[in-house]
């Protein structure tokens, strides 16, 4: 049984994914944006191997949630699941990045270089990150008028791209990328097309399984099948470009 670290397993497809693997009789750490947020997970926290607490929007959180997944020893599987979409202004975290960059791209770049490295490493992404194009520009909405879907479009491709970059820098690792559709969440909304369970059954499956189709890496998926990412996800000057303003932007370099 693997033992697998989830980001924004307080609800959501996160914790229906944790559900899931708990239910597998896997071991699962799960992650909560406050105390508060961790004491509500009720049941599923009193089963969990460990819950490591801190807001993703915040750097030096971010580091904490690291030094406490750490703690627990090396996971088999990371699934980097947190995310936002609809953020109606730019926003500012304590280091004054955009919001939607910050938890979206920033804290899993950063999750990823922190955390002792794991055989699996699975990003959640979207569909629309095929519209992200051209993100490099200007990577922190500086001087551009703020556009929520467009920001939310390029993180999506940023985490496609880094996914496919580990693929290739890290070869003993799998890493993978998941489209898990439009589902039924408090994000999706209720009239979402897709049920939670079919939207979380991709990464979950990727984290844990031993079927030899799940045993690739460099791969975008949806609902269990594998799928062309955006042209520039694919390409390694798109990809080395991102990882070293990412680096740039958190201080943090990839080991």
């Amino acid at each position: 049984m693997a033992i697998v670290f989830i980001t924004g397993s307080a609800d959501g497809l996160g914790r229906a994914a944790a559900q899931s693997l708990l239910d597998q009789g896997h071991r699962v750490v799960l992650h909560a944006r406050s105390a508060d947020r961790a004491a509500a997970l009720g049941e599923l926290g009193s089963r969990a191997a460990g819950i490591a607490v801190g807001d993703l929007r915040s750097a030096e959180e971010t580091r904490r949630i690291a030094d406490q997944v750490n703690a627990i020893g090396r996971m088999d599987a990371i699934i980097h699941n947190a995310g936002v979409y609809s953020q109606p202004d730019r926003g500012a975290t304590p280091e004054g990045h955009a919001t939607t960059l910050a938890i979206n791209a920033l804290a899993p770049y950063m999750l990823t270089a922190l955390i002792e490295r794991p055989a699996r490493l699975v990003y959640l992404s979207s569909g629309l990150h095929r519209g992200g194009e051209g993100s490099l520009t200007d990577l922190d909405w500086t001087t551009r008028p703020w556009d929520s879907a467009k920001a939310y479009a390029e993180t999506k491709l940023h985490v496609v791209a880094l996914a496919l970059a580990l693929a290739r820098l890290w070869p003993e690792v799998l890493s993978t990328a998941v489209d898990p559709g439009w589902v039924q969440t408090r994000m999706g909304g209720t009239s979402a097309p897709v049920d939670i369970e079919t939207g979380q059954r991709t990464q979950t499956w990727l984290a844990v399984s031993d079927d030899p189709e799940a045993l690739v890496s460099g791969r975008y998926w949806h609902h269990l099948r594998q799928q062309e990412p955006a042209e520039e996800a694919v390409e390694r000057t798109f990809q080395d470009k991102l990882i070293a303003r990412l680096a740039e932007l958190t201080g943090v370099t990839l080991p």
